[in-house]
């Protein structure tokens, strides 16, 4: 059965990720976007990132310019917003497609374990998916879900052994 831990994904600066190596951590994957009403929420997830890092937590973004193009920068200039602007020291990824054919094989497979609203596409930017120590349990969190409405799950998966 497949898992979260079988991809692999690009940063921001080209280096290749492979997920296996966050095995036993908590993950928060999140499609972000530079020029949306939900940015704000950079500083949110950055606030969990900081309080739960050394607890196991990995917050990962991932930009994504297929909701009213509201990310168009390259890569290297959406990272630099996002430690300018929101002191993002989580990995922010390349940016890819979400929804649609082209969208990255992890959103794909995300999709089919925790649907939403629209069933297995993703709604708008900060979909947010939360992802147990094991890599079994995975929960999905709406666009408008902010991040601190997270910490009760994510201290609960940090608890799990």
């Amino acid at each position: 059965m497949e898992k979260i831990y079988d991809f692999k994904a690009l940063s921001s600066k080209g280096k290749e990720i492979d997920f296996k190596d966050f095995e036993g951590k908590v993950l928060l994957i999140v499609n972000t976007a530079s020029k949306c009403g939900f940015t704000p929420q950079f500083a949110g997830l950055e606030a969990l990132n900081q309080k739960y890092k050394d607890q196991g937590l990995v917050v990962i973004g991932f930009p994504c310019n297929q909701f009213a193009a509201q990310d168009p920068g390259s890569d290297s200039e959406i990272e630099g917003f996002c430690q300018l602007n929101y002191g993002v020291t989580f990995q922010i990824m390349k940016k890819i497609d979400v929804n649609g054919d082209d969208a990255h094989p992890i959103f794909k497979y995300l999709k089919s374990q925790a649907k939403g609203v629209l069933g297995s596409r993703i709604k708008w930017n900060f979909t947010k998916f939360l992802i147990s120590r094991n890599g079994e349990t995975i929960k999905r969190f709406a666009p408008t879900t902010k991040p601190e409405k997270l910490e009760k799950d994510i201290e609960e998966m940090l608890a799990e052994a």
